[in-house]
């Protein structure tokens, strides 16, 4: 049985992993990430480790062509499973942030990810079926004062993922939203989030890829990993005061050193 995942952002962290419990289970693979030698390195140890073919294509996602770019790149190939995973976000007040690095992340967290999975799953109906799972967050659930646009990124992918669900269900394709609580991975470093109580302490990369993977494989709609912030966040969080919400929430994300 066909059974190729394109990942994204595979180069580290939750991808990374997504692509290794994929060849655990005997799937071929096309990986992408910015980072073309760290992908070379997944290659060869996933193709020595187990006995499937892996493709890379290193390539920024986020560029305006970015996601043709690897939609041209993987034609001839069919693809059964569409992880949209490459995403960062960034700490700090709105204003006083630098608008180009915003619009950057908007580019990768929702266009890019938009217009992929516009074309694979296009080629998924016509093939008769696939799956799509899309790495959102539990920011999906709330706004997030000092990550404005992540927050609202992720709101976006947790949205979308939902509707295309219902409109593909029909057509043999699935999709689910991954929806993980902070995850120790160099997501942290990158969006200078280190010293705030949200990265007091996460989930292992592995835990959270094998969590959403297998999620995707039933065909979820909405996968939180954690059953407590999962209860918070759909039968506590929703019925407290709007204000309380964004002051809770601009707490958990301000430095305490």
């Amino acid at each position: 049985m066909p059974n190729t995942a394109l990942i994204t952002g595979a180069s580290a962290g939750i991808g990374r992993e997504f692509a290794l419990y994929h060849a655990e289970k005997g799937g071929d693979l096309i990986i992408t990430a910015r980072r073309g030698a760290e992908l070379s390195a997944l290659k060869v140890e996933i193709e020595a480790a187990h006995k499937v073919t892996v493709t890379t294509v290193p390539l920024d996602l986020g560029t305006p062509n970015g996601a043709q770019q690897l939609y041209d790149a993987t034609k001839g190939q069919r693809i059964d499973i569409l992880i949209n995973n490459a995403a960062f976000g960034g700490h700090g007040e709105f204003i006083n942030r630098d608008l180009a690095d915003d619009l950057a992340m908007i580019d990768l967290n929702v266009k890019s990810l938009v217009a992929l999975t516009h074309m694979v799953a296009r080629d998924m109906v016509a093939q008769g079926g696939g799956k799509i799972l899309n790495v959102s967050s539990t920011a999906s659930y709330l706004p997030g004062p000092l990550q404005a646009t992540y927050f609202a990124t992720k709101a976006y992918v947790s949205s979308f993922s939902q509707a295309l669900a219902e409109e593909l269900k029909d057509k043999g394709v699935t999709v689910t939203a991954l929806e993980p609580g902070y995850v120790e991975t160099e997501f942290a470093v990158r969006a200078d989030l280190e010293g705030t109580n949200l990265t007091k302490s996460g989930a292992t990369p592995r835990s959270v890829a094998k969590f959403g993977y297998d999620a995707m494989r039933r065909g979820e709609l909405r996968a939180v990993n954690d059953g407590k912030l999962r209860f918070a966040l759909n039968w506590l969080i929703p019925f407290l005061p709007r204000w309380s919400v964004l002051k809770m929430t601009r707490k958990m994300q301000e430095k305490t050193n």
